[in-house]
């Protein structure tokens, strides 16, 4: 091998950076169990709350040592928690370098935010009232359910099958004041289009920037933010994140922050007092009426009974809600105007705005808005506020003008925001102020619909420089999280979370433990079988792979990148990818030996013969984990990178490390059999007339492929939410608890109506799924359903048990909540269709990639109809099992990952196969066609048995010890693996040579191949 000097230069540098890159990890591991152990000290389990407040105290010490400094040479710098001799890390420095661990591994939060494209189109239009406009707004969202297009491509759909004679660059749509420099009234629609695309793009830009701000002032480690396409989607991973409602918050609020005039209390609350009385009135009108009616239906009633009715009456005439149907508990003073039980604010709005009544106030009042102060903390009541609105609803000051916003304390120590404007905002500021002062007067601030202080102005000639406070009943947290949405901006459309996963802090601790414990049987049992078939080269071969497992992780931690649970199974499917690569050499190196040639000539021809094989399998397994890569999101993109990275790193380790190890070994004297007195001359005599018995596994596969296909119509796949939208939540009780019995409390109509639930894992965890109200996304809605949740689920929880209790997980045994999930069914829809493409995109590119490599159709058809009856079978196997299994069989993104690791699998599989086929057309041209691709198949028997026993043994360990959740996804390739397998020599072979057979196809095979050989 040459440059051998270089390979081992790169190998020990490659090496010493994954080490120094993996020694981040274990520092930030030590320090995080350092804070662990101070709370644990700190709140024994006696106190109240014990776990919260140990939470907390976690999070403040590793919050002190990123923020405290100490003063070095008269200057304060951060702590060092970190000495390498050469150089000495921040705890900042030491967490931004260790490895990043996902969702399911450290918990946390993850959303996909949809940016309303519709609210988006209609500020473009400046609220325009054209019916054909709104019409095909409407429209587009009736196309979008089941339409793969974006949006906007739905509107311009929708547009033009109704449109007329309308035309966007109508000045009542597209061509106003706003848009005059960009749209002209003689534009043609198409012009229109190109604009309002390049206009829908920019918004969608500018919110993910305002997103982006928003999160890096949020405090988690690693948060992840990226566009998804051209949807208006935006992914948000949050590892860490405990606190779901303050994450919400920070996402969606629009941020919507405007400074008003308000009106007095003494100005206003005549106007809520005629309301109230009006719907006294209202109400009279309609008692009257109704004893009237019943008078005249019980004209022969006994006095008696009329005059009980009588008294009934006037006692309800003297109920408070008859005389306060408004439900004002007290007037207001200054810019309060009223207040009112927090229950009310529904029925007061609708009141208050209601057109009869809203026709009696004053001409200069006509355009008041009334609108509510913030919610204090543990009170019942809620403000009311009239701001002096306008015809267009305009504010004098917006928050486009704030320049800075930062967290600060107001003259009585609350926590407050304090904000920057720029020149045109302190300019407006100072005169609205001055105006305030002069009038005794009060302005608003307010921030999407809640007043959240209304101050009065003592400062004559108003307040210079454009500062102001907002100040009202929040903590420092919410006044932080504030700031950093005001100084972020704000969105320029509506955000709705249409996909969320929330992963509880103990689940991903579990994760790793158990994650780990399959990892490391996994690789025991590799090393051990490797050194009992190779013997002295298979502990050159286990060295090889266990450097190959510290380069992955190296790498993953020196790219970023995020480890998923998935991800962890990706690595351990490496083993077996880099053992198959170690035994193909090996097989090849024996084959050599067995025909005389010396031990150094037979290791030489052993690595180079073999070279084709691992690499046409590992770019075929490449390919598919490159498009799972593409469409995956969250854990399966994980997986998928594990998977990349792990066959780049084992065809280094397994050409390379592996060839230098047994240079060395060889150089100095060693012998090598690369076999074991139990394996010598194992596999050696087989002859198996494998297309004889072509045709019995033609039936075979026939029954196999039927079977699945009528239970895929009759008994179908168990479809995660993933395919069909809803909510799913994992919830752990004390004892075991039976399904039937929550599937029947859950069923019932005063809860979910209709509901999923499984045992996951131990009987004492219950996965539970439900489509109620899976067409609302709003916040309102999830809290809903985890409500009824909570409250139906009651009776099996400890007794005691509080919501929030519920919601993180009680005790040491985490009783609760551990997982929940959304996905609306739009995005639903979406993950169904990429996963077809997905797997179809795959077929193609091996189809295409097998041509290209071996020149002639049949070998691609050979190799595509093989894996179509892998595919097809292990769908038919969940189609027919997953009723009865133990375990989740739904059918979700990780099982689509699973699909094409089957088809990488069983590709790799058939193109080793298929690469001794073609050495052999070219040694043996007297060979009859079907001799030769029996001899390729038994000569390849050895490595294939081989490698699919240890890869099987791996998954085995993986799903025998691994997480609950991996358990699907494992069986499905424990499946694939078999059945790859079985078709590689069964199917893929012996359709490959019963389509080159016929006619001189078979000998125009040969000549193709040799032609090439020799090019």
């Amino acid at each position: 091998m040459q440059n051998k000097g270089v390979i081992k230069l790169f190998a020990l540098l490659f090496g010493l950076v994954s080490i120094y890159q993996l020694s981040f990890t274990f520092k930030a591991n030590q320090i995080e169990d350092e804070a662990k152990q101070a709370a644990i000290a700190k709140y024994d389990e006696a106190a109240k709350d014990y776990q919260e407040l140990r939470t907390q105290a976690e999070i403040n010490y590793l919050d002190s040592l990123k923020t405290s400094k100490v003063e070095i040479d008269d200057k304060l710098e951060p702590i060092e928690v970190y000495d390498l001799g050469i150089s000495q890390y921040t705890y900042n420095e030491v967490e931004e370098n260790a490895m990043k661990l996902g969702l399911d591994l450290k918990g946390g939060i993850n959303a996909i935010i949809q940016i309303s494209v519709k609210d988006i189109l209609i500020g473009l239009s400046n609220k325009s009232k054209d019916p054909v406009f709104n019409k095909a707004l409407a429209d587009a969202e009736e196309l979008q359910k089941d339409a793969q297009e974006s949006y906007l491509e739905s509107f311009f759909r929708a547009f033009d099958a109704i449109k007329g004679d309308t035309k966007l660059a109508s000045p009542d749509i597209f061509a106003n004041r706003d848009l005059s420099d960009d749209i002209t009234f003689d534009m043609s629609d198409d012009e229109v289009k190109t604009v309002l695309e390049r206009k829908i793009d920019e918004s969608i830009v500018s919110a993910f920037e305002v997103l982006r701000n928003r999160i890096d002032g949020f405090g988690v480690s690693s948060p992840n933010i990226q566009r998804l396409g051209n949807s208006g989607r935006i992914l948000i991973e949050l590892p860490g994140a405990r606190d779901k409602k303050r994450v919400v918050d920070i996402i969606t609020k629009t941020a919507q922050l405007q400074f008003w005039e308000t009106y007095k209390a003494q100005e206003m609350f005549g106007y809520v007092a005629q309301v109230n009385q009006a719907m006294v009135e209202a109400a009279k009108e309609t008692s009257e009426d109704e004893v009237t009616e019943t008078t005249k239906i019980e004209q022969d009633s006994t006095s008696s009974t009329i005059d009980d009715l009588t008294g009934q009456i006037e006692s309800d005439t003297t109920n408070v809600a008859d005389i306060n149907p408004l439900g004002i508990q007290s007037p207001g003073r200054g810019p309060v105007i009223a207040y009112f039980l927090a229950k009310d604010k529904k029925k007061v709005m609708e009141a208050l705005n209601a057109p009869e009544n809203r026709s009696q106030l004053p001409a200069e009042m006509r355009y008041a808005k009334f609108v509510w102060g913030i919610q204090q903390k543990d009170s019942e009541l809620a403000e009311l506020y009239a701001i002096k609105g306008n015809r267009d609803s305009t504010p004098q000051l917006s928050g486009a003008v704030i320049t800075d916003a930062r967290q600060d304390y107001d003259q009585i120590s609350r926590p407050a925001v304090s904000m920057q404007m720029n020149a045109k905002g302190a300019k407006i500021w100072e005169e609205m102020t001055k105006k305030a002062n002069e009038e005794d007067g009060n302005i608003a601030i307010v921030l999407d619909d809640i007043v959240y202080s209304a101050p009065g102005v003592s400062q004559a000639g108003g307040i210079s420089g454009g500062n102001s406070q907002i100040s009202g009943a929040f903590s420092l947290t919410e006044a932080v999280d504030l700031a950093n949405v005001l100084r972020a901006g704000k969105l320029p459309a509506s955000a709705e979370i249409i996909q969320a996963d929330e992963v509880g802090p103990s689940l991903g601790q579990e994760a790793i433990d158990s994650g780990m414990k399959s990892f490391l049987i996994a690789l025991a049992f590799v090393l051990l079988w490797m050194i009992f078939y190779y013997g002295k080269a298979g502990i050159f071969a286990d060295v090889a792979l266990l450097l190959n497992i510290l380069l992955i992780f190296g790498v993953l931690a020196s790219l970023g990148a995020v480890l998923t649970l998935p991800g962890i199974a990706g690595i351990v499917l490496t083993i077996g990818i880099s053992v198959d690569a170690n035994v193909l050499i090996f097989e090849r190196i024996r084959e050599e030996i067995a025909k005389g040639k010396s031990q150094k000539e037979s290791i030489k021809d052993g690595f180079s013969n073999a070279l084709s094989s691992i690499l046409d399998a590992n770019i075929t397994t490449g390919l598919t984990a490159l498009i799972l890569f593409v469409f995956g999101t969250g854990p399966i993109k994980g997986f998928a990178t594990t998977l990349i990275i792990g066959i780049l790193t084992s065809l280094f380790t397994a050409i390379f490390i592996t060839r230098l190890l047994i240079d060395w070994w060889v150089n100095r004297g060693g012998t090598l059999d690369f076999s074991t007195t139990m394996t010598k001359g194992l596999f050696k005599n087989v002859n198996i007339n494998f297309l004889k018995k072509r045709k019995i596994a033609y039936v075979i596969s026939g029954i196999l492929l039927t079977a699945s296909i009528v239970s895929l119509f009759t008994n179908k796949l168990d479809q995660g939410i993933d395919f069909v939208g809803g909510r799913t939540y994992q919830v752990r009780f004390e004892q075991p608890v039976s399904t039937e019995e929550i599937t029947t409390v859950l069923n019932n109509q005063a809860v979910f109506g209709s509901a999923e639930v499984k045992t996951i894992g131990a009987a004492n965890q219950l996965k539970i799924s439900t489509k109620y109200k899976v067409e609302d996304n709003s916040v309102e809605a999830d809290d809903e359903v985890q409500t009824k949740l909570f409250e139906a689920l009651k009776p099996y929880l400890p007794s005691g048990m509080s919501y929030e209790e519920f919601q993180d997980g009680s005790g040491e045994a985490k009783i609760g909540k551990m997982l929940s999930s959304k996905v609306s069914p739009t995005i639903a829809d979406d993950i169904k269709k990429s996963s077809f493409w997905a797997v179809l995109g795959s077929l193609v590119v091996v189809f295409l990639y097998i041509l290209f490599r071996f020149k002639r159709w049949q070998f691609s058809l050979g190799a595509v109809a093989a894996v179509f009856h892998d595919v097809l079978i292990v769908l038919g196997i969940f189609s027919l099992t997953w009723k009865f299994m133990p375990f989740s069989m739904e059918i979700d993104q990780a099982f689509i990952a699973a699909i094409l690791t089957v088809i990488g699998y069983s590709l790799n599989d058939t193109v080793v196969v298929f690469d001794r086929i073609r050495e052999f057309l070219n040694e043996h041209t007297s060979w009859e066609f079907g001799k030769t691709i029996n001899v390729s198949l038994n000569s390849t028997l050895s490595r294939t048995l081989n490698t699919s026993v240890t890869t099987l043994v791996v998954l085995l360990a993986m799903f025998a010890f691994g997480a609950d959740s991996l358990r699907g996804l494992l069986f499905a390739l424990i499946v694939g693996v078999i059945v790859g397998t079985y078709s590689s020599m069964f199917i893929a072979t012996p359709l490959m040579y019963d389509t080159a057979k016929k006619g001189d196809a078979a000998e125009s095979l040969k000549k193709k191949v040799k032609e090439e050989d020799e090019e």
